[in-house]
């Protein structure tokens, strides 16, 4: 049996990204938000449109997305109620944010230099990709109760950064599923992948390398 519902969150379980970015003065700043997915060498993020990472990003066109493993499921939960918005935004004032400068520091995570952007890489993450903004624009135009709310920022990803951990062996530029455990929101708590697979995948039968551009 099915049910009519009307859920006020839509989280049925996206990974994990840790952005960083640079604030206006170079400081670091570091956020937690699953509202991404990739297409080629394209990610797309949904953030706040006063969230500190997205004013950032549409500063600077920079930033790095972090993928946490399971494993840094603790530093990620430190981060999840904190703002680099000072002061913090009305919205995030009524669910709890507080404002917290030195993101890295409360996650006990290591900053980084990069190699092709300005902002920091997050050591403990087993990939880290730099990136660079592409295009932006509002979320919802067509909502007046949603409309100014939200952005949907395309990325362009310029570089990868893998644990050699999670590597495939005998492949220098692939990573394998079995072996990278990524973090997964859903419907605001933490999950992580069932080891092994549950099924054999046609797809797999097409060599990665084929979907280079």
């Amino acid at each position: 049996m099915h049910r009519v519902i009307d859920p006020a969150i839509l989280y049925f379980g996206t990974p994990v990204v840790l952005v960083s970015t640079r604030n206006e003065d170079g400081s670091p700043n570091l956020a937690p938000m699953s509202s991404a997915w990739w297409i080629g060498r394209r990610c797309v993020l949904g953030l706040a449109q006063s969230s500190k990472t997205t004013q950032n990003l549409l500063c600077t066109k920079q930033c790095v997305l972090n993928l946490p493993s399971v494993a840094q499921v603790a530093s990620v939960d430190r981060l999840a109620l904190t703002t680099g918005s000072d002061p913090v935004p009305e919205g995030k004032t009524r669910r709890g944010y507080r404002f917290e400068r030195e993101k890295f520091g409360l996650g006990g995570l290591t900053p980084v230099a990069s190699d092709l952007v300005a902002p920091p890489r997050a050591l403990e993450c087993p990939v880290q990709m730099e990136a660079e903004l592409s295009v932006s624009h509002g979320l919802a135009a067509d909502d007046p109760a949603a409309a100014g709310q939200a952005m949907i920022l395309e990325t362009r990803v310029v570089r990868v950064h893998a644990d050699e951990n999670v590597l495939l062996e005998g492949h220098e530029n692939r990573v394998d599923p079995d072996l990278w455990r990524p973090l997964i929101m859903s419907f605001q708590q933490f999950y992580g992948l069932a080891p092994g697979r549950v099924h054999d995948s046609q797809l797999a039968t097409i060599p990665e390398q084929k979907y280079r551009a």
